[in-house]
């Protein structure tokens, strides 16, 4: 179901499929990628960058989408907050209703923690819903935390804080039994032994999946143990800001319900940021596959804390968005496409790539091949490459799409394309925030009792993440920090509750003749002509 001016490159794709699925692309050279990167890759793309000029991370760089809220003024005036009026008072306050803060609840739950979870949209509604193609574990005889530490390692270019990543891997397969135990309905062969596959940058067979809908999976599972436990959730509400005691320490946030936009405040004797990414930043106008409420909130109110930044200036723009039809723009193709037996192939029918190059490496190889080079398709809305998703069953047999990968096939599907019978055209989108607040290995920011987990965490993957480490580290992290910030909320002894830190910040701004009228967090993206959200 392909418009006219796109079929005549259809027709190049299906006169080489034979050949392109029988042959096996070699892979770059480490000289060849880092001259592809810093020549094609956006985070090498200068002019999207500015430096930041207040707080913790003042002189380093930042995308200007991300530097305009780190440096924009705060939804409230803190001379109008009563924070004598305490609206809820807990142990543990999680932000966030993804994997990442459910993961977090439930451990703090299990610690005996008075614990509540607050999100902006719904329990659930998070990136983890919409992640496709696996979580990464080393459970297999032939394969070791070790070995998959190497791999992370190299493949976030070696700037992983090694703490961090040897926690990932060493804690991966516990994370997966814990997700099994608790009812995720992995793939598994008929003798019960979880299927793996491989991912982009991986050396072993270590993809532990749920079909093409993993995280959705992953997700239910997690929020219905949430709900039964009887954790209180409160939806359609935002953390707008932080709240310090007169010593510094995390001390709970102000709330905004998301409908009256009446103000609560929360008091906790340790919060948790688990707020997610900043796909719907757009940065770079890149169309994104995040959620409606990815907007780098944490990263906002961490910053606005004291808290530091680590590698906000690296994101990841997964190879494979969806580049036609219109109606799913930028939405995630997952890698699991590829590791089948799909390849990337270019308007005249060239397979150009080894397919399960690093995601920076394929995105920057696809932006390439698209620009400089001239072998893109022209789409409605702007430029794409061949996935040649029949490859899949010429390889593994008829009925392995449908078996494998059911929710691309219903994806496209509804608009009239078959990915058994014709390929699929990508493009690269905005997918993934490597950058995030930097912690300890116990969860903690600079920030006493100030703790993060999940996307919002800066230097577990480095500069680039391997597939699979992300429904990883919203477990292993998530469950950390739920564990130590439980423990410490029972020696935590509070003081008064202040906002000082938001004048504060405001000061900074104005020494540093910031003048804006933006706010911060952003909370939503606007999509209308409208200024107001």
């Amino acid at each position: 179901m392909y418009p006219a001016d796109i079929t005549e490159s259809l027709k190049k794709v299906e006169a080489n499929r034979a050949e392109n699925t029988a042959m096996e692309p070699r892979r770059m050279t480490a000289e060849e990628k880092d001259e592809l990167l810093a020549t094609y890759h956006p985070d090498y793309r200068q002019d999207q960058f500015e430096e930041i000029k207040v707080g913790a991370n003042k002189g380093e760089k930042a995308p200007h989408e991300l530097a305009d809220m780190l440096q924009a003024n705060s939804r409230i005036k803190p001379e109008e907050i009563d924070l004598t009026k305490i609206d809820y008072d807990v142990d543990v306050l999680v932000i966030g209703g993804g994997g990442a803060g459910a993961s977090a609840a439930i451990e703090a739950d299990n610690a005996g923690a008075n614990v509540m979870v607050v999100t902006k949209l719904r329990m659930g509604d998070a990136n983890t819903m919409m992640a496709e193609g696996g979580i990464q574990a080393a459970d297999k005889p032939n394969d070791s935390p070790a070995i998959h530490y190497v791999d992370a390692y190299g493949g976030g270019h070696f700037a992983a804080k090694p703490e961090l990543l040897y926690r990932l891997v060493t804690e991966a397969p516990e994370a997966i039994q814990w997700l099994n135990d608790l009812g995720v309905e992995f793939d598994k062969a008929p003798d019960g032994t979880m299927i793996t596959t491989h991912g982009g940058g991986t050396s072993r067979k270590r993809m532990h999946a749920a079909k093409d809908y993993s995280g959705a999976e992953i997700m239910r599972t997690l929020r219905d143990e949430v709900l039964n436990r009887q954790i209180p959730v409160v939806d359609f509400t935002a953390a707008i800001e932080l709240i310090l005691d007169e010593k510094g320490n995390a001390a709970g946030a102000v709330l905004m319900n998301m409908e009256t936009k009446e103000i609560l405040i929360a008091r906790a004797k340790t919060v948790i940021i688990a707020t997610g990414g900043a796909g719907r930043m757009h940065y770079q106008g890149f169309p994104t596959s995040n959620h409606y409420g990815a907007t780098a909130d944490g990263l906002v109110l961490g910053y606005r804390a004291g808290a530091k930044l680590l590698y906000q200036d690296t994101l990841q723009y997964h190879p494979t968005g969806a580049a036609y039809p219109s109606q799913i723009f930028g939405a995630l193709v997952t890698e699991k496409v590829r590791s089948l037996g799909a390849k990337l192939v270019n308007a005249n029918g060239e397979v150009f790539m080894h397919p399960l190059e690093t995601r920076d490496v394929s995105a920057a190889s696809i932006i390439r091949e698209c620009g400089a080079r001239g072998n893109g398709v022209k789409t409605p809305d702007g430029i794409g490459l061949w996935l040649d998703t029949p490859m899949i069953e010429i390889k593994n047999g008829e009925g392995t799409i449908e078996k494998r990968i059911p929710a691309m096939m219903r994806m496209f599907g509804k608009y009239g394309i078959d990915i058994r019978k014709e390929p699929i055209l990508v493009y690269p989108t905005l997918h993934y925030q490597n950058g995030g607040l930097d912690i300890s290995a116990n969860n903690m920011t600079s920030v006493n009792n100030l703790f993060v987990a999940g996307e919002a965490v800066g230097g577990i993957h480095g500069r680039n993440r391997l597939m699979g480490n992300s429904l990883l580290d919203i477990i292993v992290f998530g469950r950390s920090a739920g564990k130590n910030a439980a423990e410490a909320s029972k020696s935590a002894k509070l003081g008064n509750l202040s906002l000082e830190h938001v004048n504060k910040f405001a000061k900074e701004l104005a020494d540093a003749g910031i003048k804006t009228d933006k706010v911060s967090p952003k909370l939503l993206p606007n999509y209308t002509k409208s200024k107001d959200i």
